[in-house]
């Protein structure tokens, strides 16, 4: 009998409307600090409702308990100034905005995301996810004043994530999982000292790791820069290589919707492959039957043991009826799938 596919999505989750701006990868909460916690427990609650109902077997909080993937992340974090911005171009200039500075040397004071991992590992059954920022990708999204260098901020980052990954694997998350979008931005960084970071962050952790690549999506300056790229996007050619020869487990690419060569996925032979099935990209509502050809198609190129269906990248940008409706389709697709072996 053929290995049963896990379906999961990438990560991020659209808040509802009582909790946060809709629709947008930078929101403001709308209730008041001192009903914040439980009213993200509540969106947490719904959103594992959804999931499990769906038949997804991977299951994440959605990123509730933060405004933004890595300032969520950050704003616990020592050393930096968040009244001392600084304006910086992002993903090697694809775009520019006023970022908080490090302006001395970064330091953790607690668990950042442990109460949130334990209330998520109460609540279901099934396997879970918790999603971290890269380190390549934090050092993209803050101003640096006070280290040598980008590569050496990113280890300083990476000792940081390291213990806080650690503390989340033993509060029982099954799969976590590094959000590295900065990696397609910069090739040769990213072989240079980008993927020996994310290795750094996950040195010694027993559960499984993940790391996940990206073009972006979500906001103008994205879709501008996908259209310069042409009909099929190749530079994921460079990286690659490295990659498949680091120790993270599990790799997440696109794939529906997107123009990713296919045949990419041939150059991880050694990793277990997060396969975009459902795109979130636009609003278009993918049937069961349309994610079961795209993982057929996916397995072309991957084979069934190492291939996990899964959304092409967090689904924040939707509106919540139709990252649901999304889920479900990804979910019967893939049953779809285990039911025909």
């Amino acid at each position: 009998m053929s290995k049963k596919l896990s379906a999961t999505t990438a990560g991020s989750l659209p808040k509802p409307k009582w909790l946060a701006e809709s629709k947008k990868l930078w929101p403001k909460w709308k209730i008041k600090e001192e009903d914040l916690w439980e009213g993200q427990k509540k969106s947490v609650l719904q959103w594992i409702h959804a999931q499990e109902s769906a038949g997804l077997d991977i299951i994440s909080e959605g990123e509730q308990f933060r405004i933004h993937f890595v300032h969520g992340f950050l704003q616990k974090i020592n050393g930096i100034s968040w009244d001392q911005k600084t304006k910086m171009g992002i993903r090697n200039n694809r775009y520019t905005v006023e970022v908080p500075t490090v302006t001395e040397a970064i330091v953790r004071p607690e668990i950042i995301h442990l109460r949130e991992a334990e209330f998520l590992r109460k609540n279901t059954k099934k396997k879970t996810k918790f999603t971290l920022p890269g380190p390549m990708t934090i050092c993209d999204t803050i101003a640096n004043n006070y280290y040598q260098s980008r590569e050496e901020m990113a280890f300083a980052f990476a000792e940081i994530l390291n213990t806080e990954a650690k503390a989340l694997a033993t509060a029982g998350i099954d799969i976590i999982q590094f959000d590295e979008p900065a990696f397609n931005s910069f090739n040769q960084e990213t072989i240079d000292w980008g993927v020996k970071a994310l290795e750094a962050a996950i040195e010694g952790l027993q559960c499984k790791t993940a790391v996940h690549v990206c073009y972006g999506y979500g906001i103008q300056e994205n879709i501008q820069w996908k259209q310069t790229l042409g009909n099929q996007w190749m530079e994921y050619k460079t990286i690659f290589p490295s990659i498949n020869d680091s120790n993270i487990n599990q790799v997440s690419i696109e794939f529906s919707g997107s123009n990713v060569s296919p045949e990419l996925m041939l150059l991880l032979p050694d990793k277990e492959i997060m396969v975009g099935v459902v795109t979130v990209v636009s609003d278009i509502i993918e049937t069961a039957e349309d994610v079961k050809n795209n993982i057929l198609s996916a397995l072309n190129f991957v084979d069934r043991e190492r291939l996990i269906p899964s959304s092409n990248c967090g689904m924040a940008p939707l509106s919540e009826e139709i990252a649901i409706t999304k889920i479900k389709a990804l979910g019967a697709g893939t049953q779809l799938i285990n039911n025909n072996n």
